[in-house]
């Protein structure tokens, strides 16, 4: 999923999320496990709202996006606020990430993880992200539930309206996969042009999650609610996961030298 052309439709489309308190807890997680500074990592950062709190807030802030559209927005705000000297952006797709070394914290937001694609995929993804985590490295991402797919996004449709454009965004729920395929269309009013993208959010139950994070050295240590960062209950629509590697690539899970 790489977001092409809808990427001008992005921050309108999330013009409701209250960035503020999203930035407030992530910040508050990394200080809460050492991290007040050095390099993080943005998986899937968008149009990269948070990428510049996190820069403008004194971290060293790597941008990875599959989109070169995105990063292309992501790219003149940073230079309209004066960040870019501590910003490097990657168009890289998570399953095949190289970071060229390791970082002390990784972000993802925005149930980027669920966009991935099957199990499978989910898990090299996660193996990927704890590659190249510091030992005591934080992963803080979030993810849509189960129950957001089948009880909110089920059959729902959404419209944006913009300056000189239209788009219109359709989600059909598989009930036997717990699947959401996703159709995007825009129609640009000026030139008539029409464009068309699709693709599909995965969701996972969560000791599975728990269970392959464990895996690769990533111990979640706290689980909130996605929306308010409270409690997770039943109808939490999506979590946000903190997870602490465990060792380093050096290391294996019992500490010692492999």
């Amino acid at each position: 999923m790489a977001y092409n052309e809808f990427a001008y439709f992005y921050d309108e489309l999330n013009s409701e999320a209250d960035y503020d308190a999203l930035y407030r807890y992530v910040c508050g997680e990394l200080t809460a496990h050492g991290v007040t500074d050095g390099i993080v990592a943005d998986f899937g950062c968008g149009t990269g709202e948070l990428t510049l709190m996190l820069a403008q807030a004194g971290y060293d802030m790597i941008g990875i996006d599959r989109s070169e559209e995105m990063l292309s927005v992501l790219r003149e705000k940073a230079e309209e606020l004066g960040v870019l000297p501590r910003l490097l952006l990657l168009r890289q797709d998570l399953l095949e990430l190289d970071l060229y070394g390791t970082i002390r914290a990784a972000v993802s937001t925005f149930d980027t993880y669920n966009h991935i694609g099957p199990l499978p995929r989910f898990e090299a993804a996660l193996r990927k992200a704890a590659y190249f985590m510091e030992k005591d490295g934080v992963f803080l991402f979030d993810l849509n539930t189960p129950y957001k797919h089948k009880s909110i996004l089920a059959d729902r449709t959404f419209d944006i309206e913009a300056e000189d454009a239209a788009c219109h965004w359709t989600n059909r729920y598989d009930e036997e996969t717990g699947r959401v395929d996703i159709a995007i269309d825009i129609d640009y009013a000026e030139t008539g042009e029409h464009f068309r993208e699709a693709f599909s959010e995965y969701s996972y139950p969560l000791d599975t999650v728990c269970t392959l994070l464990r895996r690769y050295g990533l111990e979640p240590v706290k689980i909130a609610d996605g929306e308010d960062f409270g409690p997770v209950r039943e109808d939490s629509p999506r979590w946000i996961i903190t997870a602490v590697k465990q060792y380093t690539q050096e290391e294996n899970s019992d500490g010692t030298e492999s």
